[in-house]
């Protein structure tokens, strides 16, 4: 059995079949290309030439347009005409949903062709169906019968295709044999692939998206298992995290999906998915991609390399108890609240803030009021903080605790709130007066450029019960050196609690926000890290702390003037919750609105969000239009879905429970929603 990569501690891209896409090849080592897909009525015309205008002459390398029918699917040819006539040739793609007919004719018209295995020619009524292999094996001869002509047609006029699994849309049949999981995401697109190749058509992209990273990343991975177990060949693959959302939120969750993939080195094109004008997703998938577009100094990261070896086939190469398909945290136990089943802590670095005062804690959570003397504990308020100095001239709210450079923690008279952080060398040179009874902080080398770390010298502090690790490296390919590290803790059975510091050099608040999510996602989905430092570099901190209420490329002010602390401690917060490792605020599913989409999405995500930000752990999804409706909902609490101009239906779940609401009165009726479900609570 194969697994998914080369290498699950240095960078190596996935070697993957060249796809033509009317002139534009992806795959086998190109650039990673960067999409997005218009929100416009594609039976305007004029606006959706407009629309594909601006996202092209932002940086979108394709275009794709939704086709619901046959009237949508014959005027792209009008919105091509129109689009070269105007001197753009870049390639269109035709987005279909439920209608074979529209696809076929779209494939004779644009350049690619995306269908989603999931409502082509299955249905989806969440009915769960009882299936012979006899019986399965017809339906999938159906499937064949009818999909065959698109193959076909597609082969003839050399259109590409793209098949895209949605994880909220698989069918009946698929869900009931599979169940809701990655495995049938991949036999969903698998299905369709093994068509196509049946009538030797290759040009094709595939692609497994979800709202959830996690389900994504799995869903991935075991596609390119899978390929490479039954092809000895893999297809381009196209990322993108369905549903995202908007502002800070989305571009984490984006990154986190995207980027944890494309650091394995999957991935040849990808999408950002933001409830925005689609002109504003390039930024952020050009800041995502450039990446992986200069070579590393510590391994072949560039692109265009031609190294390529088998995925890694010897079990034993592989870290004990942990499999990159399924999620399971790695066991470790508690040192003084971090560890164990916990959730992941969360440490503040406030090294470059200058004087800690009670001020300067409020932008990490602590609100304090000096008439009271009372603090006001948020809950995105920051576990631990950290920062070069002396004890604190005043006593510290609740349960924060302080850690210190060991120098510095020596001389602190409380030693049961400040704890001490030691090098490797440090920790094993310093005597035991000089070390805490309760917590240290210890940074060994994550086998950093130049630095030959012997691994054995782990064993000295393994499961010291006050020692937590805390990992961080300054390699360009950080994430997979930090992996290293837990590969070798779990080789050895070092259940020390491990704390994962990822700093950043980079300039704008888009770069800080993928990067941080890169680095640090990637790991937390994969069950590794018991808490999260975010830092910048001194010239990075001083950029940001000069943008308070920077607007981003879309003109909204997802910082809201938020100083550099916040911004970082937000940011740590919102990572927690995309990876679903801790839950402080309210989960938003929307999507990015297409020319299906029956209402004013941004309007109404916006609208939704200002009354509901205060529920904790609640899951809402705000969908467009019945495609991405109940189904791409996933595992949300409670949806609001457009069912037809003006109106509104809303679930609690997969269950309707009102239909045909005016969009006027939506909002007020999903509150009394919540309010009837118990999960209403006062701001």
């Amino acid at each position: 059995m194969q697994w998914y990569c080369e290498s699950l501690t240095e960078y190596k891209r996935l070697k993957t079949r060249e796809v033509n896409i009317g002139g534009l090849l992806t795959g086998n080592f190109h650039p990673i290309r960067l999409q997005t897909m218009t929100t416009t009525d594609t039976m305007d015309t004029l606006a959706t030439v407009e629309q594909s205008v601006r996202c092209i002459e932002a940086g979108a390398e394709m275009v794709r347009i939704t086709a619901p029918s046959k009237r949508e699917a014959e005027n792209l040819l009008n919105i091509k005409n129109e689009l070269r006539k105007r001197g753009y040739n870049t390639p269109l793609i035709a987005d279909i949903h439920f209608t074979p007919n529209a696809a076929e004719i779209a494939a004779r018209i644009v350049e690619k062709v995306r269908v989603n295995p999931g409502n082509y020619i299955d249905k989806k009524k969440f009915e769960f169906i009882e299936y012979t292999d006899t019986a399965y094996h017809s339906e999938i001869e159906r499937i064949r019968q009818r999909f065959t002509p698109l193959v076909k047609i597609c082969k003839e006029y050399g259109t590409a295709m793209r098949i895209g699994t949605n994880h909220g849309s698989l069918s009946d049949r698929i869900m009931s044999r599979y169940g809701d999981t990655p495995m049938g995401m991949v036999e969903s697109a698998m299905e369709f692939l093994r068509i196509a190749r049946d009538e030797n058509f290759h040009n094709i992209v595939l692609s497994m998206k979800s709202s959830n990273p996690q389900v994504m990343v799995q869903a991935y991975r075991l596609l390119v298992r899978q390929m490479s177990d039954e092809f000895k060949e893999c297809y381009p693959l196209h990322l993108g995290v369905t549903e995202a959302g908007d502002g800070e939120d989305g571009r984490i969750k984006s990154a986190i999906g995207i980027g944890t993939l494309l650091e394995d080195g999957i991935g040849d094109t990808i999408r950002v998915s933001l409830t925005e004008d689609p002109e504003f997703e390039i930024p952020v998938c050009r800041d995502i991609a450039k990446r992986y577009h200069a070579v590393s100094l510590h391994s072949d990261r560039s692109p265009l390399t031609t190294h390529y070896s088998p995925l890694i086939t010897d079990p034993s190469l592989l870290p004990p108890h942990y499999s990159p398909f399924q999620y399971k945290r790695r066991e470790t136990f508690v040192v003084n609240h971090i560890g164990g089943h916990n959730v992941p802590g969360v440490i503040a670095d406030l090294s470059k803030a200058g004087v800690i005062t009670k001020q300067v804690l409020q932008r990490i959570g602590y609100g304090y009021d000096e008439a009271l003397d009372k603090w006001n504990i948020s809950d995105l308020a920051a576990d631990y903080i950290f920062f070069d100095g002396d004890e604190l001239p005043f006593a510290l709210p609740g349960t924060l605790k302080v850690i210190l450079p060991a120098k510095r923690w020596s001389h602190c008279a409380d030693k049961e709130k400040y704890y001490p952080l030691f090098s490797f060398e440090e920790y094993l040179n310093a005597g035991h007066q000089n070390k805490s009874g309760i917590l240290n902080v210890v940074l060994p080398d994550c086998f950093n450029e130049g630095d030959a770390f012997d691994v054995n010298k782990l064993d000295k502090i393994k499961n010291d019960p006050a020692v937590v690790l805390a990992l961080s490296s300054s390699n360009k390919n950080a994430m997979q050196s930090v992996r290293h590290m837990f590969k070798e803790l779990l080789q050895k059975d070092i259940r020390n609690p491990a704390i994962l510091i990822t700093d950043s050099n980079w300039q704008t608040p888009d770069e800080h926000l993928i990067h941080f999510a890169t680095e640090t996602g990637a790991l937390f989905l994969d069950g590794f890290g018991d808490g999260i430092c975010l830092r910048m570099t001194a010239g990075s901190y001083a950029l940001l702390s000069n943008r308070y209420g920077q607007l981003n490329a879309s003109g909204r002010n997802y910082i809201d003037n938020k100083s550099a602390e916040q911004f970082i401690n937000s940011t740590a917060f919102s990572i927690l919750q995309a990876t679903r490792t801790r839950i402080s605020k309210t989960e938003y599913i929307s999507c990015p609105s297409c020319g299906r989409t029956l209402f004013d999405l941004q309007e109404t995500t916006a609208k939704i969000r200002a009354v509901t930000n205060h529920l904790k752990g609640v899951k809402i999804a705000i969908m467009g239009c019945i495609v991405n409706g109940p189904g791409e909902m996933a595992d949300a609490d409670f949806g609001y879905v457009g069912s037809g101009p003006g109106k509104i239906t809303l679930y609690r779940g997969k269950e309707v429970v009102k239909r045909s609401v005016d969009s006027n009165i939506a909002v007020e009726e999903l509150i009394n929603l919540l309010k009837e479900s118990d999960a209403w609570v006062e701001p």
